[in-house]
């Protein structure tokens, strides 16, 4: 049995298996109606293996536009210079864990010397961009890091070299925010201008594109992305993957219909809702969808 298959019997299994074989379907329907698609995810994301997919997925060029959380920057670029991140425990022992000079992220443990080559390294990028513009937006300074990047499994390299729009507008919130803050401190006429995306990413948008998205996770990327949706008059397709649940009155759990409330997605608009881990999720979605695209010549 194919992955394809798979997922394609998930529409008669039940439960969330359904919301899954339902939200390949609209996702396939976004590629089919060359919608202008968002993917959003979570810096967890990247920490996890699904780092190189994203990377997959942007070579293909699939996403048109990224919306993500500044920790995801951070680990991008530490993956690309080698660091290893290391599979341990939900129940390790974290004293023992601090006195060795490891960090723990669930159940996957980053070494502090990763941290301390990425800091040398981030210098490096940012006194570049420094050398060629003083003023930057978040999204520009994010192109021209990626430049700079040779790794293919890089995200930032991936979309920088495919001209996509990397967006994060939490971007202080990091030890690569705490990067920006000390490289201001020396160059204090250096600044990252985030409000400055808010301009870009609404006037990319159009009333009369249609527009979807793929929001993994939640938090400060879906919403970044479903508000400049709302403001061109909302999104035609919709598909969120999530561990979070509408009861906590959160970003994260905010369900389709909520958003239908605020206009940011279309009254019209079909939308599904996979609850559950986007690292075995996500992977099954995806594989299915591209080899569907790959059958229709959807892939370019």
């Amino acid at each position: 049995m194919t992955v394809t298959e798979l997922v394609d019997s998930f529409g008669s299994l039940g439960y969330q298996s359904i919301e899954l074989h339902e939200a390949t379907k609209i996702f396939l329907k976004m590629k089919r109606e060359n919608c202008k698609i968002f993917l959003t995810f979570t810096s967890n994301m990247v920490t996890s293996g699904l780092r190189g997919l994203f990377a997959q997925l942007c070579s293909l060029k699939i996403p048109n536009i990224l919306v993500t959380t500044s920790g995801s920057i951070e680990e991008d670029i530490m993956k690309s210079l080698g660091a290893e991140f290391e599979v341990s425990s939900f129940n390790a022992d974290d004293t023992a864990l601090h006195e060795s000079g490891e960090n723990r992220i669930g159940n996957i443990t980053i070494k502090t010397e990763a941290y301390m080559k990425f800091e040398d390294k981030v210098s490096e990028y940012l006194d570049k961009v420094y050398q060629e513009k003083k003023r930057v937006s978040s999204s520009e300074l994010l192109h021209e890091i990626g430049l700079q990047i040779k790794d293919e499994n890089s995200i930032l390299h991936q979309t920088a070299k495919n001209n996509i729009p990397i967006y994060c507008p939490g971007i202080a919130d990091s030890s690569f925010g705490f990067q920006l803050y000390m490289f201001q401190e020396k160059h204090p006429d250096f600044i990252v201008d985030t409000v400055f995306d808010m301009k870009r990413i609404t006037e990319d948008l159009s009333f009369d594109e249609k527009k979807g998205l793929v929001s993994l996770g939640g938090s400060i990327s879906k919403h970044y992305a479903i508000f400049a949706s709302l403001l061109s008059g909302g999104l035609d397709y919709a598909v969120y993957l999530t561990t979070s649940h509408a009861t906590s009155g959160s970003m994260s759990g905010a369900t389709t219909q909520e958003a239908k409330s605020w206009g940011k997605i279309k009254d019209d608009g079909q939308a599904a809702t996979v609850n559950g881990d986007v690292c075995i999720t996500f992977p099954l979605m995806i594989t299915s969808a591209l080899d569907k695209m790959r059958e229709e010549g959807l892939l370019k």
